[in-house]
């Protein structure tokens, strides 16, 4: 299992559904990209080739998302296909997954480790955290699964000023093994935070790295860019 102490930096990761748009988010200046379908619907596994192809037009890290249909929740017959799944993408030179299971209001522990089992490959735990009633008893249960090295959140509702105390704690919690990761959405705030915070935080967006600030507009390196530089 590779290590999972990384040392701390600020990043910002940008979700991409194909090459053009890795490569346009690359261009931008994001530091790492998550690969995905259908994104209006959550984000879904993209094919292989899609995967192939993504990685013979970036340089950055790029992590693709495992997940068959847009719930939560796991059913026992999805475990083994996942998981089946999981070891064909993991072949390619990727820098992790991103996958995560619900059930009766916590995180799916054992069906996230029986779809990773033994794989040698990094893992983001996604916002399927955010349906944990009890945050920290959640970050202890997923710290659990070796592979976890990042948590996404949107870290609750209310402005940045009241969602940072909330990430500065759960990545107390989640350290050194984790770290959590903040889906900042269009949050004016938390958008504004990303080029001001220093190596605290690692940032996640989707729309407002896209045409009209929709999951269906393009990706353009120069919103990507200006996220990276705005200071207003």
């Amino acid at each position: 299992m590779p290590s999972k102490r990384y040392g701390v930096r600020r990043l910002l990761e940008v979700i991409v559904t194909s090459a053009d748009e890795a490569s346009e988010a690359e261009t931008g200046g994001a530091n790492r990209l998550e690969l995905v379908r259908d994104l209006a619907i959550g984000g879904l596994t993209p094919s292989l080739e899609v995967i192939e192809t993504v990685l013979r037009s970036v340089s950055v890290p790029v992590r693709v998302m495992l997940r068959a249909r847009p719930s939560l929740e796991l059913s026992s017959d999805e475990i083994p296909e996942l998981a089946a799944c999981a070891r064909q993408i993991a072949a390619f030179p990727i820098d992790g997954l991103v996958i995560g299971a619900v059930k009766d209001g916590e995180p799916d522990i054992p069906a996230v480790q029986a779809i990773l089992g033994d794989l040698d490959c990094r893992a983001t735990f996604h916002r399927a955290f955010d349906e944990a009633a009890n945050k920290v008893e959640a970050i202890a249960a997923i710290k659990q699964i070796p592979q976890i090295d990042r948590i996404l959140t949107g870290a609750g509702p209310g402005t940045w000023a009241e969602r940072k105390p909330r990430v500065l704690e759960w990545q107390a919690i989640a350290s050194p093994e984790i770290r959590i990761l903040v889906a900042a959405g269009l949050s004016h705030d938390a958008l504004i935070a990303i080029p001001g915070s220093t190596s605290d935080f690692e940032f996640h967006v989707g729309r407002a790295a896209r045409e009209g600030n929709t999951t269906f507009g393009k990706v353009r390196r120069e919103l990507i860019a200006r996220l990276l530089s705005r200071s207003e």
